[in-house]
C-alpha cells in the first residue's frame, strides 16, 4: 500500500490520541468517504470479516449519527453513536461517540482535519477523552489495528469512487 507508512497513532497531552494518515487523493473525496453512509459501509470495517448494517447519518450541527457492525463469522455486533458538534465542508468534522457496550467510561470527542496539498489530504483525527486513564487504555486496545485496516481500505478505495464520480 502506496501510504501505509503514513499511518501514526500518537499521544498527546494527558487525554488525547492524534492520528494521522495520508490519502493519495482530493480532500473533497475523503470527506465524501467519511460522511456519505453508502461510502462508509464500504470502507470503515476494521478487520476484515466484519461489515456495517447500520449506518445513519444526519450531517450537520447537532445531527445525530449511529453504526454497527457484524462480525460476518458469529453475528456479533458492535454499535456506536453520537452527535456531530461543527461541519465544515470539506474540512473540518467535530462529532462525539459512545460504543452501546462502553469499553471505556463517559464519551470521547473526535475532531478530524482535512488538508489537501498538490492532490494528497492528510487527515487528522484528534481524540479527546475524559481521562489519561482512558486514553492508555484505548492505545492498548486493538482500535489501531482496526483503524489501521479500515485506512488501508480507504486507500484502496478512493480511486474506485473517482472513477465512478467521473462516470456519472
Amino acid at each position: 500500500m502506496k501510504n501505509s507508512g503514513t499511518f501514526k497513532i500518537t499521544a498527546h497531552g494527558d487525554r488525547e490520541i492524534v492520528i494521522t494518515r495520508i490519502f493519495d487523493a482530493p480532500r473533497q473525496m475523503v470527506f465524501d468517504a467519511y460522511t456519505k453512509p453508502e461510502l462508509i459501509k464500504r470502507w470503515l470495517l476494521g478487520p476484515d470479516g466484519w461489515s456495517m448494517p447500520v449506518c445513519e447519518i444526519d450531517l450537520r450541527a447537532g445531527g445525530k449519527y449511529r453504526y454497527v457492525w457484524r462480525s460476518d463469522s458469529d453475528g456479533r455486533e458492535m454499535g456506536m453513536g453520537g452527535v456531530y458538534r461543527e461541519v465544515v465542508a470539506p474540512e473540518r468534522i467535530v462529532v462525539t461517540e459512545v460504543f452501546d457496550e462502553a469499553w471505556y467510561p463517559g464519551e470521547a470527542v473526535d475532531t478530524i482535519a482535512l488538508v489537501e496539498q498538490e492532490g494528497k489530504t492528510t487527515l487528522t483525527q484528534t481524540i479527546l477523552y475524559n481521562s489519561r486513564e482512558t486514553r492508555d487504555a484505548v492505545l492498548k486496545s486493538p482500535m489501531q489495528t482496526g483503524l489501521a485496516a479500515s485506512y488501508d481500505r480507504l486507500e484502496r478505495f478512493l480511486p474506485l469512487q473517482g472513477r465512478e464520480a467521473l462516470s456519472a
